[in-house]
Order: structure tokens, then sequence, then C-alpha cells
């Protein structure tokens, strides 16, 4: 099972940049797609974004398209989130998941059922 350990959440006000990391234990990490999602109190877990292997196809929730990128460094096992423009209603905790069980999927999903490592998540709260 991969570990994933995500990092760089923290408080912010509307407008602003945050960069979230997500560094992954196996080293098989460059075969399967990653992907972030985000879970507000209440809620339930949403898609945010993934990215396939290679990084050739990314997909991304309406409501961040345009504010945020998705991205990957195989050499570093690491899959970020660059999130700008931040808006209040983005404050939830951010998970990434690995999508072990399709190797080398020209695919991405966003469906969280196919994930099946997690992150702790970490916490990202904007202010008005």
């Amino acid at each position: 099972q991969v570990q994933l350990v995500e990092s760089g959440g923290g408080l912010v006000q509307t407008g602003d940049s945050l960069r979230l990391s997500c560094a992954a234990s196996l080293r098989t990490f460059s075969k399967y797609t990653m992907g972030w999602f985000r879970q507000a109190p209440g809620t339930e877990r949403e898609f945010v974004a993934a990215i396939t292997w290679s990084g050739s196809s990314t997909g991304y929730a309406d409501s961040v398209k345009g504010r945020f990128t998705i991205s990957r460094d195989n050499a570093k096992n690491t899959v970020y989130l660059e999130m700008n423009s931040l808006k209040p209603e983005d404050t939830a905790v951010y998970y990434c998941g690995a999508r072990t069980r399709f190797l080398y999927s020209p695919k991405y999903s966003a469906d969280s059922r196919e994930y099946d490592s997690w992150g702790q998540g970490t916490q990202v709260t904007v202010s008005s």
C-alpha cells in the first residue's frame, strides 16, 4: 500500500494562493493516476483534480477550473496542487489519492472509489 503525506495547507484570505504537495512512499508512483479531493464539514468527499501517470492528461472539477493546476514530479514521487484566486467555498480538508489498481492508465478518474490509497489530509481555510 502506498503511503501518502499531504502538506501545504493553511489559513489564507480570499484571492490568495496556496500550493499543496503530496509525497508518495512507493517507487512505482510514476505508474498510476493521482488525484486531489476535498471534503468540507457535513459534505461528501468531492473531486478536485487528477493527473495521469505521465502527466499528459489532467482533469478538474468545474468549480476549480482555471484557478487550480495539478502537476507531478515523478522523480520526486510528488504531486502538487497549485491553488490560485482562492474563495471561501474552497475551505475543506484536501486529500490526495492514488489509483494504484490501474497502472499506466491513459485516463484519469474523478471517482473517489477508484482510488485505493489516501493521505491524512491537509486543512485549507479561506477567510472572506
